[in-house]
């Protein structure tokens, strides 16, 4: 049985029919397979995991339980719009949070994953605000707040993320080579598969001598996608719009 990897689907109520692929692709895609690793930013945000009792965040849990009870194993890796995903949301799936970036033998090819924002080392000014948003102090004092007003401020950080992309260019926006070379070399020259850029493809880097693999994850703005895994390798698959 093949091993999916999902990405940057940013499910909100603002984009239903990708919202409805999702749980088409849960119930007649993953359903067949061994494993289903989502890499980061299934949410176009979270403000908690308090707002379970929002009717797309349950129904998502629900899905993913669902998918769970059916035999499929369920991973999730914190991305840059759902880095507030906890434990109770984790429980209410079925699902296993693994750490950003995590190691492992897939069909006897060692294989890392993570999100990808990692590797955009060019972005100085993300950089600097992944940081601080990942401070277990800041996420504390957010999390205190009311959910009304975490919200509200999610929803400015969106408005100014968007606008800041307009002044970046698209290599900056990327991964940077030397930091794919760094990952690379030191989990001993994997293959790497990530979102986060939205620019799906494979790669292949030549680093000391060890030719590796990077295969990166469709984003679901327009339709999904996934990459399935097994045995022979690996390949890139579309849903249909």
């Amino acid at each position: 049985m093949a091993t999916l990897f999902i990405s940057d689907l940013h499910l909100c109520a603002e984009r239903p029919h990708i919202n409805q692929q999702f749980f088409d692709f849960v119930e007649r895609t993953a359903s067949q397979a061994a494993a289903l690793y989502i890499l980061g930013d299934l949410f176009e945000y979270w403000a908690g995991d308090d707002d379970l009792a929002d009717p797309l965040n349950g129904r998502v849990a629900e899905a993913l339980r669902s998918l769970g009870a059916k035999g499929t194993t369920v991973s999730f890796m914190h991305g840059n719009r759902d880095l507030l995903i906890g434990r109770e949301f984790a429980q209410r799936c079925g699902a296993t949070l693994i750490p950003d970036p995590t190691l492992l033998d897939l069909d006897g090819t060692r294989t890392l994953l993570m999100h990808g924002d990692t590797l955009c080392t060019d972005d100085i000014d993300y950089q600097k605000f992944r940081a601080h948003a990942r401070n277990p102090g800041y996420q504390a004092q957010f999390l205190a707040q009311p959910l009304a007003a975490r919200r509200e401020q999610i929803l400015g950080l969106r408005a100014q993320s968007e606008r800041s992309k307009q002044d970046k260019s698209n290599e900056i926006m990327d991964v940077t080579q030397s930091a794919v070379v760094e990952a690379l070399r030191s989990h001993g020259y994997p293959r790497l598969i990530h979102g986060h850029t939205h620019r799906p493809a494979r790669h292949a880097h030549t680093v000391d001598g060890h030719v590796c693999e990077r295969w990166v994850l469709n984003d679901w703005y327009q339709r999904g996608g996934y990459l399935r895994c097994d045995a022979s390798g690996c390949r890139l698959i579309d849903l249909q719009p």
